[in-house]
């Protein structure tokens, strides 16, 4: 697994106050291959998308990660 989704999955269960196994599978809510993808190539992106209604953002350096309260 990228460390960037590792990070989303472990941000996202601390602030559930769950395991990140408790949590639905990422590729659920992402194309996680092609998001693996995009943060292994030398692009400068950055993605947004939900996830267990938090919004999501990795980028633009691949190991960065925010996850913000209430997605919608």
């Amino acid at each position: 697994m990228h460390p960037a989704l590792a990070t989303v999955l472990a941000r996202v269960a601390a602030r559930e106050g769950c395991r990140g196994t408790a949590l639905p599978p990422l590729y659920e809510s992402v194309d996680t291959d092609a998001l693996v993808s995009l943060l292994e190539s030398e692009a400068d992106v950055t993605v947004r998308f939900e996830y267990e209604g938090y919004r999501i953002v990795i980028g633009p350096r691949p190991l960065e990660v925010g996850v913000i309260d209430g997605g919608g």
